[in-house]
């Protein structure tokens, strides 16, 4: 026999039910609404919504892509996929180079050494309370002023030169079976990682891991090389571009332009201050008696640190790192500031006022960085959940 509550528990549940689905339906009428409205508004205009305009040609350049673009020939298409691997590639070296010079200083803010403890302090301080978008002004500025006049480039074997318009250096082709070669570099890398697995695995169950750094090295570096060697030896070599001195400019090669350089040093040392703080607190939430139970068994500053403080850290250190990592990715939209063509600065800027298909392009550049956003969130929850495992053993 039902209690009296049961009736009341039923009703609540189904009216529950009911206020999501008027909501959801709330909200996709409110969707369609706008979309008719925008579709209406375009099509009064001339404008034909949708994403057919990738296919047309763009008629623009691009002055640094890491894909073969021309103008004459590339897509809108063409011009997205240049934008998106720019932004992809500034984003993932300002992560690395941030989450080194990151880790560098908040250990270095536990430094016996009272002026090194100084300097590290100085330089939270400094760039974490400047604004960004002036430290980029102030990078651009300063590379584009310390590098030579392009009519007296500095060389390096007539085969690197560096002027105010950028770093020109070699550009192999991969479009052919060259791919081999960043294939290899890729097999390296995860060979290197499984190694790493596998020192720590073995770590736990024996207290003593596997050489690691050596062999990573050997791998990631050696296996592109011996790609290298095999193709030549194949009759299918690697072609290279090389860069050469024109009249009025290095023609050639690959350029590193001045915007890519200040925009990945102002990314990379304004986030660096944040993630440095981050390391400083996860560091001093580890128990002091954890360093002094490592210094009793006679293991050096070093080792302790590596071994013993710096894992237990990563617990409280990985969840708002991650923010720092987005922040980092987001933050690279501000290339628009310095001319750097990243994604918002090719679709948002020319690709849209070349098209007018403002829904279009505000909804892919939206979408790819939610894509980006929620695919390093997910990766670094998995590498979080992972070190909580360990840690609860």
């Amino acid at each position: 026999m039902r209690g009296p509550g049961s009736n009341t528990g039923g009703n609540r549940r189904w009216r529950g039910l009911a206020l999501q689905a008027l909501l959801v339906a709330a909200l996709a009428a409110l969707a369609y609404g706008a979309a008719t409205n925008a579709a209406g508004k375009l099509a009064r205009q001339g404008i034909v919504a949708g994403f057919g305009f990738l296919d047309r040609a763009a008629g623009f350049d691009i002055s640094q892509s890491l894909i073969p673009y021309a103008a004459a020939t590339a897509t809108y298409r063409d011009a997205f996929l240049a934008g998106l691997l720019n932004t992809l590639l500034v984003s993932g070296l300002g992560i690395v180079l941030a989450s080194g010079l990151g880790f560098a200083i908040g250990i270095a803010r536990f430094s016996p050494n009272a002026i090194l403890r100084g300097l590290a302090r100085a330089y939270v301080e400094l760039f974490r309370n400047v604004p960004l978008l002036l430290q980029l002004l102030v990078w651009y500025v300063a590379v584009r002023v310390a590098l030579p006049e392009p009519q007296a480039p500095a060389a390096w074997r007539d085969a690197v030169f560096l002027t105010q318009r950028g770093l020109f250096l070699p550009r192999p082709d991969l479009s052919a079976g060259g791919w081999l070669v960043p294939g290899a570099f890729a097999a390296g890398l995860g060979l290197s990682l499984a190694l790493v697995l596998a020192s720590r695995a073995r770590a736990a169950r024996r207290g003593r891991g596997l050489p690691v750094w050596g062999p990573a090295l050997a791998l990631t570096l050696g296996l592109p090389a011996l790609a290298w060697i095999g193709l030549a030896l194949a009759g299918r070599p690697v072609p290279v571009a090389w860069p050469a001195r024109g009249p009025f400019d290095i023609e050639g090669g690959l350029a590193l332009q001045p915007e890519f350089t200040a925009l990945l040093a102002g990314l990379s040392t304004y986030t660096a201050a944040f993630i440095a703080e981050i390391v400083r607190a996860g560091i001093a939430s580890v128990p002091r008696g954890q360093a002094e139970a490592a210094a009793a068994l006679g293991l050096s500053r070093a080792r302790t640190l590596r071994l013993v403080v710096v894992p237990q850290a990563l617990r409280v250190i990985v969840p708002p790192l991650t923010s720092q990592y987005l922040n980092l990715t987001k933050n690279s939209s501000l290339a628009v500031l310095i001319g750097y063509p990243d994604l918002v600065h090719v679709m948002m800027g020319t690709v849209l006022n070349q098209t007018n298909q403002a829904v279009e392009a505000v909804a892919i550049t939206m979408a790819v960085y939610l894509a980006i956003s929620l695919a390093t969130a997910l990766a670094m929850n998995l590498y979080n959940a992972r070190i909580v495992a360990v840690g609860r053993r």
